[in-house]
């Protein structure tokens, strides 16, 4: 596993028929399928290692703002979309076990484009996209891309900047061929918006046609974010986080309504790790496609 981090696995090291490099990522799934079925007394630092096991490498590819600037549909990736202040740049971090893998600001909107992250990419490609070296090397089998795409409802830009995210989001999930997952981020203590609920109608009109049969390869997932802010006293150890039954007829009345009932749901927290193991599961469509 160490010389698959550094870029170094060379499959003619075995003469087996199985691939070996997908050893060590198969055995990290099992651990965390595990975690969840029984979730050990020091989850926080198994998760960090396991974590780090997953996530190697991660680099920001590019920002986008229309089709022809995203980068080739080569690997897997996931999508994160929600309205502006919903903690999404905050929950990919923790994710990743990064610090500022995404742009975390106080002023809401300030994501505005399609931001990509390469995970597992090779390494020293951040060298090449910053310098122009040419660099050797190709990147992992587990690679993907993550995308933090533009905050909506409170983002301090003009309306029709607005359209032009909205057209490109539009053609962004009917095209992109690789896209395995959309999460869709509402925030636990309110539950969907107006602006969710648009949201949802768009991504559900997408993603299923009106009988309700799959367009593409993605799956609609709603993480609910900041439930730690429901618990007095919230840690990762007890209490951390909760999403009241008020929401949760709320949420569950929008998503019939706008046509994605059939949808999962996860409650997370970016500050207690609340949903992590979850989210993990869907993220792994990604990295193993």
């Amino acid at each position: 596993e160490g010389r698959r981090r550094e870029g170094e696995w060379d499959d003619d090291d075995d003469d087996g028929d199985e691939d070996p490099s997908r050893w060590p990522c198969n055995i990290v799934y099992a651990v965390l399928d595990a975690m969840i079925a029984f979730p050990p007394e020091n989850k926080d630092r198994t998760f960090e290692a396991i974590c780090n096991a997953l996530v190697r490498r991660t680099v920001f590819v590019t920002g986008a703002v229309d089709m022809d600037g995203c980068p080739e549909a080569d690997r897997g990736e996931v999508a994160f979309i929600g309205r502006s202040n919903v903690g999404k740049s905050s929950l990919v971090n923790m994710l990743t076990n990064r610090k500022s893998l995404a742009f975390t600001s106080k002023t809401p909107g300030k994501t505005q484009q399609f931001n990509y992250f390469a995970v597992n990419d090779k390494p020293e490609l951040a060298r090449q996209i910053r310098y122009g070296d040419d660099v050797p090397g190709t990147k992992d089998r587990d690679s993907f891309y993550m995308v933090d795409l533009p905050g909506f409802g409170f983002a301090k830009v003009p309306q029709r900047q607005r359209q032009q995210w909205s057209d490109f989001m539009d053609e962004y999930l009917m095209e992109r061929e690789t896209l395995q997952v959309v999460f869709h981020l509402i925030d636990a203590r309110h539950g969907p918006t107006d602006e969710d609920c648009r949201i949802m109608h768009k991504v559900g009109a997408i993603v299923r046609d009106e009988n309700g049969q799959r367009r593409n390869n993605a799956k609609y997932v709603i993480l609910l974010t900041k439930a730690d802010k429901n618990v007095k006293g919230a840690s990762s150890e007890k209490n951390p986080g909760r999403v009241t039954e008020a929401v949760r007829t709320k949420l569950e009345d929008a998503m019939d309504a706008n046509g994605v009932g059939y949808a999962p749901v996860v409650a997370t927290s970016a500050e207690t790790r609340l949903g992590r193991n979850e989210v993990w599961k869907y993220l792994r469509l990604a990295a193993e496609s």
